[in-house]
């Protein structure tokens, strides 16, 4: 039988995998190295080579979009449909399951999935029937813990003997969650793999009808698997063990969300008979990233171990780039994205990666300024954000009561016991009498045409936005945004989400602030007050939609990232605290997942990647002088071009003397005037030119540290 097209197209390495006999078989399959076309043509080769029936065959990947890109590519090798197949996600794949066996599985024939959201509409009436306080039991936090005891495998049961009353309340508020879901036919995505991985372990005659079925298992991405999904695949591969699984250990970056790498670390613990192959040659990248990149991982302990080579050229070295603060950062990276597309390349080759969402907020205002279309990949622009939404909202009532949409936001924002029906109810009367729902408000609760409940509840609220307007009366904007932030509660709330989204929040209320203190206020010009003025300006940079352009600049965090390439990459806020997470820091086997997310970024990069950090950065509108990553400082210097100011190697950027500063004579202790923050005297210069920093002790604004070249300062 001719297999020269299964086999042809394939390296060394991956012909030797495909090929492979039926087994234990672990691919470590580097980036960029080709593993989707290995899964492709291992399913290729089963079906012509061995003659094994697509109908014997189940294959997984962690999205829909790529089990269709995969059953086209076995489509396109075998030169006709595959019937029979089943290749599918975790969640699709059991749930098909659950669907033949419903019965089995102790569900109702016609079982409902619900979403995310309403799964918390759930909890809320849980918690409501227990008389639990939302401010104290939130939704989001109940809703994650729920999630986790079943990605875990643990049933309320086997939750016994809880350590105290915090843990035995969440246990008996999923008791009530799980009674209410079966009553209803309810399951949730979290169920979806727990029910079918309990279907198979406690149903002896379903489990081996498809161990017999499913001779072979293969698994894409198997670093990104959980203990249940790893469970669940055990199941259905035993007792041949012909399980198939590719994935990279320097890849696994999704810990926080429950996934295990020690599912491929032990791998060949678990299967004693397991052959490993070792995709290690890369089709994306130039030698110079590849080599920065191969060094940069190599300082984890805990790895299998391999090393990405590429048979081209070594391409352009690593630009590193020490900026003075995040807006020189955010300048440099769209200028050097004006260079790009001058030479005629497209800005959809540009891509700018930074840990955390919250660093996205300045580089969509440089892009914004500067007329360069963009698209924030896998999220929210800035100022779309739910928790920046919600701050804003405060801050727009706090100026207006008869704002309608911000009442609506936040009126039950955190939880305080203000229903929907209230709060229709309010909106009716604001309707009929043409007043704001503010006023309708306030005239039901003293008028007594609500319950007691939601009058006292609506009560507090209006008494909270009043305090808050006459405590931030004499505050700066900065001040008055940190305050609302604080005292309305949106902190708190945030801060008891889970994981990294919680962070996430956290640190896109922090930039929030820091947006408001670099918010240029001219009164002249804006014709109203500085709170109002910033407000409108974040309407309209909410409003820009330039994401529906195909040729775009993309921004996205590094995990968004994964999967993902990009000829020009620009890896951002490479500082100790950002980039590695200060919480990771702390941690030895976190810190080695942020070197993988590190590693991850830059094997993105196809051509030229640069790597940028800002030696000053604001956070919650202060200003804090920071440290290189040490990522940064791992990458070789025979593979990297340091900007001016910049040494490799742990050594400390170069100071140049302050002569030739771009403001000419300016030296310390010389009187300057600025025109936001009037006169001052020079306390310290730093480099030259117009990237150059200039410390100013200004008589009324205090000491700021400002670029020579955009500061506008003139001797006095």
């Amino acid at each position: 039988m001719d297999l020269s097209h299964v086999f042809d197209p394939l390296n060394k390495a991956q012909r030797e995998s495909v090929g492979s006999p039926p087994g234990p078989i672990l691919v470590l399959a580097g980036a960029g190295s080709g593993k989707t076309r290995a899964l492709a043509h291992r399913i290729a080769w089963l079906i012509r080579g061995l003659g094994v029936s697509p109908y014997s065959i189940l294959s997984v990947t962690f999205t829909n979009k790529a089990a269709r890109e995969m059953q086209d590519r076995i489509a396109d090798l075998l030169q006709r449909p595959v019937d029979g197949l089943w290749i599918g996600t975790f969640h699709g794949l059991c749930h098909r399951l659950l669907r033949m066996h419903w019965n089995e599985a102790g569900l109702p024939e016609t079982f409902e999935i619900i979403d995310s959201e309403d799964q918390r509409r759930v909890i809320r009436k849980m918690l409501a029937e227990l008389d639990l306080d939302e401010a104290t039991w939130t939704p989001k936090q109940v809703q994650w813990t729920i999630n986790t005891h079943k990605e875990r495998g643990e049933r309320p049961k086997q939750l016994l003997g809880a350590a105290n009353f915090r843990q035995e309340t969440l246990r008996r508020i999923y008791i009530a969650y799980e009674e209410y879901c079966r009553r209803h036919g309810l399951v949730d995505f979290a169920e979806i793999l727990l029910r079918a991985c309990e279907l198979l372990k406690n149903n002896q005659t379903v489990r081996e009808t498809y161990q017999e079925r499913f001779e072979h298992v293969l698994v894409d991405e198997f670093q990104d698997t959980n203990a249940l999904q790893y469970r669940w695949a055990r199941l259905l591969s035993a007792p041949q063990d012909n399980l198939f699984a590719v994935g990279d250990d320097d890849q696994s970056i999704y810990g926080w969300r429950g996934a295990k790498i020690e599912n491929i670390l032990n791998f060949e613990k678990d299967f004693p008979r397991a052959e490993v192959f070792r995709l290690e040659q890369n089709y994306r990248s130039t030698g110079n990233i590849l080599n920065a990149a191969n060094a940069v991982i190599a300082n984890n302990s805990g790895r299998l171990g391999k090393n990405l080579w590429t048979e081209q050229p070594p391409g352009k070295p690593i630009r590193i780039y020490t900026a003075s603060n995040e807006r020189d950062e955010a300048d440099f990276v769209v200028g050097q994205i004006r260079s790009w597309t001058a030479q005629g390349r497209r800005r959809s080759e540009a891509a700018i990666l930074y840990r955390s969402n919250a660093q996205s907020r300045l580089f969509e205002e440089r892009l914004v300024h500067a007329a360069i279309p963009y698209r924030v990949y896998g999220g929210l622009r800035f100022f779309e954000r739910a928790e920046i939404k919600a701050a804003l909202a405060y801050l727009r009532l706090i100026s207006s009561r008869n704002s309608d949409p911000s009442f609506e936001r936040i009126v039950n924002l955190p939880a305080r016991g203000i229903g929907e029906k209230t709060v229709q109810e309010i909106r009716q009367r604001s309707r009929d009498r043409k007043q704001s729902m503010w006023q309708a408000g306030s005239e039901m609760v003293s008028g007594g045409d609500l319950s007691s409940r939601a009058a006292s509840a609506l009560a507090r609220f209006f008494d909270m936005i009043t305090d808050l307007e006459e405590a931030i009366g004499h505050l700066t904007l900065p001040g008055k945004t940190e305050h609302v932030i604080r005292h309305s509660g949106l902190l708190e709330h945030y801060g008891k989400e889970r994981g990294e989204l919680a962070e996430s929040r956290i640190e896109n209320l922090k930039e929030l602030v820091t947006a408001t203190r670099e918010f240029q206020y001219d009164e002249a010009e804006e014709q109203t007050d500085e709170l109002s003025a910033f407000l409108s300006r974040t309407s309209l940079d909410a409003g820009e939609r330039q994401a529906g352009q195909e040729d775009c600049v993309q921004l996205m965090t590094l995990h968004s990232a994964k999967g993902l390439e990009f000829p020009l990459v620009f890896m951002c806020g490479m500082e100790e605290g950002l980039f590695p997470s200060q919480k990771s820091i702390e941690e030895p086997g976190v810190l080695e997942e942020e070197r993988r997310l590190c590693y991850v970024g830059m094997t993105r990069a196809m051509e030229q990647l640069f790597v940028c950090h800002a030696e000053v950065r604001n956070i919650w509108g202060k200003t804090h002088y920071t440290h290189r990553s040490r990522f940064l400082l791992e990458i070789p210097a025979d593979h990297a071009e340091c900007m001016p100011g910049y040494l490799l190697g742990g050594n400390v950027p170069s100071r140049a003397p302050p002569a030739d500063s771009g403001n000419g004579s300016l030296k310390p202790g010389s009187r300057v005037l600025h025109h936001k923050f009037g006169e001052g005297t020079v306390i310290a210069l730093e480099g030259r030119g117009s990237h150059a920093r200039v410390q100013v002790n200004f008589i009324h604004a205090g000491q700021k540290w400002l670029i020579s070249g955009y500061a506008g300062l003139k001797p006095v």
